[in-house]
């Protein structure tokens, strides 16, 4: 393809003379497909299959069974052999992150008593008391009620009955309603709460451990009937709206998971031990057919476990969302932050508020980073920070807390704030991403493990105008990849992807097609046909593609996935992705990924259909690579093919391959060289580099000989006036021996062998 010539940079071009007569008949991959967890549209490299799952998860619930995308799949066969590896995670570029807000000790419009906080009573009327202070939790009023009309007058409970709004009204649901009324809507922490239902119908009872234990409840009623006050102990914060000490400062700041979707979501309710309970299917971010996100690996909840208001410091911790209060998982810890910004401690500074979004600019995405300081924490960031929260000049000159700041314990969350609940809401996919979740063989022509394939991104500013007809997701994610500068890899796969299966699915492998023609130097290992689909719809599928830049493979291949305890049969890219990175870690890249010697798929348990050797030869001729099985030697790649129609020397992978490399290392080579003054100087330091590298590549039987021009004949004064430097590189590259012919010929007795 010719490059458009039009700022400084190096260019370079091909010229295939290596066309056979008419007659004759790393630097790692990109993986593009859905995960559990992660940045959605960011292209992200892990180095190992364990930073892989850290950051894009592995399990994912689907219904009443466990899955794994084909993108983990993918990464796990091609991570076997080490890294890097490019990820890009396809999801709505609308999609919602969860987060959390962080509150300070005392909050706007509700109570929070880290000692007691007192309720008066009344008397009135001829039961309880006409006046007894009202509470609201969530949008269910409650009222406290002290000892009367046989209430038994008690110094460790006291008597909380719903008003006349309450929907509930047997003992046994006010109860539940009421405990999980707490649960739902308080954002701080009371542990060991026990909430029973008395004898008497719409009453419950709370009490807690003995007086004196942290975080626990307690209460005291005094003598002398309804006239008395009755105070409850919060021995930690707790809130609930209404009631006495109120003050304006609110929210501190909200916490933002990095990662995207709903797998971060769970309720602030807990379970036994303080596990976070999981989501009902009725939450409204259900995608997983029974809902359960909280209290998983791969969600998490935050917790503030000590601070010094001496200081004006406190440490915030971030634990894994399957944790127990007697057994936290700590998995990152930020010590002594700081709300003032001049402070090195700065919660900004420590954490981070950067966050990226999908931006478009005459149809090409790119990554738009927003946000002052780069993220330090790997799990959340910071999304918002009121002015409101700032500490400014909180301590004097002298280390001591300023005169002017008043209620210091206000300005800063409680310690335990978040070990209650410590929850993530409000994640979810948008529109493309949806329940039930096709994987594997039931991937259809509409939906790719979840992905919605005909969601229109029409009217969505952060997809390329040129991509507003099918699979967005998938399509930006693709679009994505074509800077070359910002995004290194030779090979790409998009497993999950079938080319035919629908218009959506081939449109998707056409512009993964174009993108790997317009960089020039990645190749695309793609899948064309569906577990079941015949040798026939093989061959008619691989015709309808010509390119250089592409292959594919037949048949599906059974693998074990060791993670849920089953075996699974995947499309062939995805075992095709560790033959290939095995290939150039024992070989070269210009060497076929094909044979018993490279081309054996270790992970297979068997291929969906064992091919004959008519059945390899019908797939080869239409240049889809069969994937074969011999007694005793497994299952192999057995072909090497590009969909390129043309006979050629870039009909074959290696040789694709092997023009891939030489142009990637001569291009970046040479890209010290721009700016630099055109005389014969520069021209021999382009060949003191290129000779010798070309040198090395036909010493590892990359080629059989070759060729490099750059003097006086193709740098005229011409040329140089045009401010341009020329160079031709010839090639002949090796090629393989794929078809071996041997000729037995047999002799009678006495005969003479030909010399």
């Amino acid at each position: 393809m010719a490059e458009k010539i039009v700022s400084p940079g190096v260019f370079t071009n091909e010229i295939d003379q290596s066309f056979l007569p008419a007659t004759d008949g790393p630097i790692g991959a990109a993986i593009v497909g859905p995960t559990v967890k992660g940045p959605a549209l960011v292209p992200t490299v892990v180095s190992s299959y364990s930073e892989y799952v850290n950051i894009f998860g592995e399990i994912i619930e689907s219904g009443s069974d466990n899955y794994q995308y084909l993108t983990s799949h993918t990464a796990k066969e091609y991570l076997r052999q080490g890294g890097p590896c490019t990820i890009v995670r396809v999801a709505d570029a609308d999609a919602s992150k969860a987060t959390a807000t962080v509150i300070s000790s005392v909050s706007s419009g509700a109570t929070y008593a880290s000692s007691s906080m007192t309720f008066a009573h009344t008397p009135s009327g001829s039961v309880h008391g006409g006046g007894p202070d009202e509470i609201t939790i969530g949008a269910v009023d409650y009222t406290f009620v002290s000892e009367s009309a046989g209430y038994s007058n008690s110094s460790t409970q006291v008597f909380v009955q719903f008003a006349a709004d309450a929907a509930a009204t047997t003992t046994t649901t006010v109860a539940s309603a009421f405990k999980n009324a707490i649960n739902d809507n308080e954002r701080d922490s009371v542990t060991s709460l026990n909430i029973t239902a008395s004898s008497a119908a719409a009453v419950v009872t709370i009490s807690g451990s003995s007086a004196g234990t942290g975080a626990n409840l307690t209460v005291t009623t005094g003598s002398g009937g309804d006239t008395t006050a009755t105070t409850l102990n919060f021995l930690a914060p707790v809130n609930i709206q209404g009631g006495t000490n109120s003050s304006t400062q609110g929210d501190l700041f909200t916490l933002e998971a990095l990662g995207d979707g709903p797998q971060f979501n769970s309720t602030s309710s807990i379970g036994t031990d303080q596990l976070l309970t999981p989501l009902t299917s009725s939450a409204g971010n259900n995608h997983f057919g029974t809902g359960k996100f909280g209290g998983r690996p791969n969600n998490f909840r935050w917790e503030v476990s000590q601070r010094n208001l001496k200081k004006g410091t406190f440490t915030l911790l971030i634990r894994a969302g399957n944790d127990v209060s007697k057994k936290k998982q700590v998995i990152e810890t930020h010590e002594n932050i700081s709300f003032d910004p001049q402070s090195s401690n700065y919660i900004l500074k420590r954490i981070g508020d950067t966050t990226n979004t999908v931006a478009v600019e005459a149809g090409q995405a790119y990554i738009q980073p927003t946000g002052e300081f780069p993220n330090k924490s790997k799990y959340v960031r910071v999304s918002s920070f009121p002015e409101s929260t700032k500490t400014n000049n909180y301590l004097d000159e002298n280390g001591n807390v300023s005169a002017d700041i008043s209620n210091s314990a206000s300005l800063f969350p409680a310690v335990g704030s978040g070990s209650y609940g410590g929850s993530f809401s409000g994640g979810d996919f948008g529109s493309e991403t949806g329940h039930p979740f096709l994987f594997y063989d039931n991937i259809d022509g509409n939906n790719i493990q979840g992905a919605d394939v005909s969601a229109l991104t029409s009217g969505k500013s952060s997809y390329p105008v040129q991509t507003n007809a099918v699979g967005g997701g998938y399509r930006t994610a693709i679009n994505l990849l074509k800077n070359k500068d910002e995004y290194d890899f030779n090979l790409l796969f998009i497993p999950g992807v079938i080319d035919q299966l629908s218009a959506g699915h081939s449109a998707i492998i056409a512009d993964a097609i174009q993108i790997c023609e317009d960089r020039g130097d990645c190749f695309l290992v793609y899948d064309n046909t569906s577990k079941t689909s015949t040798v026939t719809t093989a061959k008619t599928n691989t015709e309808a593609r010509n390119s250089s830049y592409a292959a594919t493979y037949y048949p599906w291949v059974q693998i074990q996935d060791a993670t849920a305890g089953v075996f699974r049969f995947v499309p062939p890219s995805v075992v095709m992705a560790g033959v290939y990175h095995f290939n150039d870690t024992i070989g070269q890249p210009w060497f076929a990924p094909a044979g018993l010697n490279r081309g054996g798929i270790d992970s297979a348990v068997q291929a969906y259909r064992k091919l004959t050797q008519t059945n390899r030869d019908d797939l080869y001729d239409s240049n889809c690579n069969p994937i074969a099985t011999f007694p005793g030697q497994g299952v192999t790649a057995f072909g090497q093919k590009t969909t390129q129609k043309k006979a050629s020397a870039l009909d074959r992978v290696n040789v694709r391959r092997l023009l891939i490399n030489i142009k990637k290392f001569v291009a970046q080579s040479s890209r010290n060289l721009v700016f630099e003054q055109n005389t014969s100087d520069l021209r021999d330091q382009f060949l003191n580099v290129v000779n010798p590298y070309l040198e090395q590549v036909q010493a590892n039987s990359g080629l059989n000989a070759f060729r490099v021009v750059m003097d006086d004949s193709n740098n005229t004064p011409e040329t140089i006036d045009r401010n341009k430097l020329i160079g031709q590189v010839f090639l002949q590259p090796t090629r393989t021996a794929e078809f071996i012919v041997l000729d037995f010929t047999v002799q009678p007795t006495g005969a003479s062998f030909p010399e």
